[in-house]
């Protein structure tokens, strides 16, 4: 039986793609011409341009005009219904970096709001996320063990764009979900969030809450995020999308 042939569009897309995971091309970047492309691949620019389009619209690229093509995301909502602070950081041309303060697996006993999301061990990743060297945020992630396997500090970078944690949990320990919600609340920063953030304690600060689903409606991970840092939101249709700036 003859295989069917694969279009040449989709083997540029994918090649494209597998670029843009491996980060051979960073976030903000611009991708090479559409004849410089057409020229690598072997292909017309109306089979590159097809390409290019199908990750755009999958939120991978932007396109600008006379500008070409540049990288948006290399989480983009689209598919993972969440926004990258890493992504975004690096689309504004500043540099996001990663602290690792600790991992505690499993942690005990949770939190109450977290005791009402699993029913299974979880592990208990902190982290202080800092924009060009400037504390900005302070995350704690809590993931059940069992989708964790050797949970170890190194699977944690402090700069690149493997920092983001929805490319740890996707790239490395295969983690997927399909929706997420989010709550968003003012609150008083207590004494060790305000001496990580460099805030005076009690300072007004944002609390963030979200907590992803998988396909069966199981959560499978729930950030808590203190930050000194007001956020804005862009809707459109029914993809959310956060700039943490």
């Amino acid at each position: 039986m003859n295989k069917p042939m694969i279009p040449k569009y989709m083997t540029v897309h994918d090649e494209l793609l597998g670029r843009l995971k491996s980060n051979q091309y960073s976030v903000g970047t611009r991708l090479p011409s559409e004849e410089t492309l057409a020229d690598m691949f072997g292909v017309s620019r109306v089979t590159i341009r097809k390409s290019l389009e199908m990750l755009v619209d999958a939120g991978y690229l932007v396109s600008r005009q006379g500008s070409g093509y540049h990288v948006n995301s290399l989480s983009p909502p689209e598919v993972t219904c969440l926004e990258s602070f890493t992504d975004a950081v690096l689309r504004k041309g500043r540099v996001p970096g990663a602290k690792l303060i600790g991992i505690d697996a499993p942690f005990s006993p949770l939190p109450p709001d977290v005791a009402e999301v699993f029913d299974a061990p979880v592990a208990r990743i902190r982290r202080l996320r800092t924009v060009d060297g400037r504390p900005v945020m302070l995350v704690t992630t809590w993931v059940p063990t069992a989708l964790v396997p050797g949970l170890a500090p190194d699977a944690f970078p402090d700069s690149g764009p493997g920092q983001s944690i929805l490319r740890i949990l996707t790239d490395r320990f295969k983690v997927e979900w399909s929706r997420a919600c989010e709550i968003v609340t003012p609150c008083a920063a207590p004494e060790d969030v305000a001496d990580l953030l460099n805030v005076a304690p009690h300072t007004p600060i944002l609390s963030q809450a979200c907590t992803a689903f998988d396909a069966q409606q199981r959560p499978v991970f729930h950030d808590q995020v203190f930050r000194a840092t007001p956020i804005t939101y862009t809707l459109a249709g029914s993809v959310r999308k956060a700039n943490p700036l």
